[in-house]
């Protein structure tokens, strides 16, 4: 699901504060317009369908829950709705990382070949913004990042592979999505 006008956009803004009142006809609304960009968030970071439906579902689970927070002066709706599925792709890509340390063959059985046409049909379009987005960085922020967001890699992790301090990673982390987010939003 794209969202493609300034409607739209106010559109899912508004069904997400009616959610945050409990309103469940938004909520059904609200889901109708973007599980399945959040499903394709979910299942492009953890490569496993029932993963990325349980997670999907976690996170429609907590956005009942914590709509209320959301703030329109912040973020969209949709900017929102996928940084909260990604964090809980994120905490679930964290969960198995320490059964994968223990037994590296149990990879396998987490990844999927590819993800499904559907899913690559309705992300591939933001996908390829992204990508030009990230392609815009230097090499090093645009691994970093790649690692923290696609990976669930800390920025403890990330300072201590790239051999830097802990704050400067976090600076070109912080600078490099500044540098993101003025690029999709352009």
């Amino acid at each position: 699901m794209s969202v493609s006008s300034p409607a739209e956009r106010d559109e899912l803004n508004r069904l997400l504060q009616q959610s945050g009142s409990h309103d469940q006809k938004a909520f059904a609304e609200l889901y109708k317009r973007t599980s399945s960009r959040l499903f394709g968030v979910c299942l492009r970071m953890l490569r496993d369908r029932g993963e990325a439906e349980e997670v999907l579902q976690e996170t429609y689970t907590t956005v009942w829950r914590r709509a209320a927070s959301f703030d329109a002066s912040k973020a969209s709706a949709i900017t929102w709705l996928v940084t909260l599925s990604r964090n809980k792709a994120i905490d679930r890509l964290r969960q198995h990382r320490e059964q994968l340390m223990d037994d590296p063959s149990r990879l396998d059985e987490m990844v999927d070949e590819q993800p499904t046409p559907a899913a690559d049909a309705q992300t591939g379009q933001e996908y390829r913004r992204l990508q030009h987005c990230l392609d815009e960085l230097e090499p090093q922020q645009q691994s970093s990042v790649r690692e923290a967001f696609f990976t669930g890699a800390t920025y403890n992790e990330l300072a201590t592979r790239c051999k830097v301090p802990l704050g400067t990673m976090k600076s070109w982390i912080r600078r490099s999505l500044m540098q993101l987010r003025t690029c999709l939003d352009s």
